[in-house]
């Protein structure tokens, strides 16, 4: 039986915004699986349903095309955080909302991930030439601060709490549950990532924050 034609109709080409995400979420495979320095344009193409022509028309190069991709993966993560509905006269909640938001998501999207990880590799070159990238983390941070201030002004919270290092210690427990967990599993065993262990961390990372952030 013949495979069905893919969508090359003149509405697929005609939509711009159907073709480069379609690059995009292609790219997003092939650099999570291959690296930067692995990852080949060529492959990119072929499991696309565009031409090479089209990816570097709207993008330029495979730079580009990469920096594009981690932009995406970033806007992904906040455009999440910005959904949440957090509560603003209770910290305490809010807190724990942001930490329990934060765990899930890192671990139900190991590319995002693996993609900090490739850039950290290159020592951060690619994401240092975007603006938007840092435009759009400085949410998080904001985010972060504002539950801060309220829980001092309320007294719940330590007057020397950073929200920078406070999104340090939350980002840095949810990405060593990913980017681990395999080395952690055949050294330790599977428990801590089967649901149930996974639970578990996930109530300790928010009592660590808890200890991390309220007044003693």
């Amino acid at each position: 039986m013949s495979k069905p034609p893919l969508k090359t109709s003149a509405k697929w080409k005609q939509d711009p915004n159907a073709v480069k995400a379609d690059i995009l979420d292609v790219a997003t495979r092939v650099f999570t699986e291959c690296g930067f320095s692995g990852a080949r344009v060529d492959e990119i193409v072929r499991r696309t349903r565009t031409s090479k022509r089209m990816v570097y028309y709207y993008f330029g190069d495979k730079k580009g095309l990469y920096l594009s991709v981690l932009e995406a993966a970033y806007e992904r993560l906040r455009s999440k955080e910005g959904a949440l509905t957090l509560p603003d006269d209770d910290p305490t909640r809010a807190l724990r909302a942001w930490v329990e938001f934060t765990f899930d998501y890192h671990r139900n999207n190991p590319d995002y991930v693996r993609l900090i990880a490739i850039e950290n590799i290159h020592g951060g070159k690619h994401l240092k030439a975007s603006a938007a990238i840092r435009d759009v983390n400085s949410t998080a941070v904001n985010t972060l601060r504002n539950i801060c201030n309220t829980g001092v002004e309320l007294g719940v919270f330590r007057s020397d709490i950073d929200p920078v290092e406070l999104h340090w210690l939350i980002t840095s427990s949810c990405v060593f549950n990913v980017t681990n967990r395999h080395s952690f599993k055949h050294l330790h065993g599977p428990q801590l990532f089967e649901e149930e262990g996974q639970l578990r961390l996930k109530k300790l990372l928010v009592r660590t924050i808890f200890a991390a952030a309220l007044q003693s």
